[in-house]
């Protein structure tokens, strides 16, 4: 990775998903990519990944703090918990997975955070109509999900959304503040994790980081005058280009 290109294809990619996260999410489908472009193994391009998203969480967190003030501490310290426990049990199963088997599973998981970011606000809608009926799984559900996210990050958010709406959390902005801090915690625990396992591209990851930050400044300016539908558009379109690509790569 010496050339002036792949520096910038990486520096674009950061941006872009920083860009994509702050309106609708879906970042990983460009730096998980452009890292693998670069030359970076699979089970190391996810880990790189991840770190290079992580610092948007903060800032999301931050925007929904009164919300996360209203909520039970008793509630965030257990919720907190449960999320780090998922990250931690995801990202040592990345780290145990051999690199043949998950370049295999990549295409699939492309796909899936791809059906699940169109399905969003239809899984959403329908979530929140389910009233609570299975909010004694909020905790068991919430296992699964981070554990999911430590393992590949894509679509993790729509998956802790749909979980609180379905578990009972009437108030959209709540369950949103609550995805945003439980996603943050598991992508710390998680690319700690990756970090002592050696399987985090420092340089790239930076680099990426930075844009990604910037990006994210952008994409929040950027909202006020785009509409949201032809964002989840792109996100869509970029998923499903890069779901097939990787298909045939596999």
């Amino acid at each position: 990775m010496d050339d002036l290109l792949t520096w910038a294809v990486l520096a674009v990619a950061g941006f872009g998903a920083g860009v994509l996260n702050a309106m609708a999410g879906g970042g990983t489908f460009l730096t998980f990519p452009a890292l693998v472009w670069a030359g970076v193994p699979p089970i190391a391009a996810n880990a790189t990944s991840a770190l290079a998203v992580c610092p948007g969480y903060f800032g999301s967190v931050a925007g929904f703090r009164r919300e996360l003030a209203a909520t039970p501490g008793a509630v965030l310290q257990r919720e907190m918990l449960v999320s780090a426990a998922g990250g931690v049990i995801g990202a040592l199963l990345l780290l145990v997975t051999p690199a043949r088997v998950f370049a295999g599973i990549v295409p699939w998981l492309l796909l899936l955070a791809t059906v699940l970011f169109a399905l969003g606000p239809r899984l959403a809608r329908r979530s929140a109509g389910a009233g609570g009926s299975l909010a004694r799984w909020r905790l068991p559900g919430l296992l699964l999900v981070t554990t999911y996210g430590g393992y590949f990050n894509g679509g993790v958010g729509i998956l802790l959304l749909a979980l609180y709406l379905v578990a009972g959390e009437s108030r959209l902005n709540t369950a949103n503040a609550l995805k945003n801090l439980n996603s943050a915690v598991l992508s710390v625990l998680s690319v700690a994790a990756f970090a002592l396992g050696g399987l985090i591209a420092w340089a790239p990851a930076l680099l990426m980081a930075v844009f990604a930050t910037l990006g994210g400044f952008a994409g929040a300016r950027l909202a006020r005058w785009l509409p949201a539908a032809w964002m989840r558009a792109i996100v869509i379109a970029v998923g499903l280009v890069m779901s097939a690509v990787f298909f045939v790569r596999a």
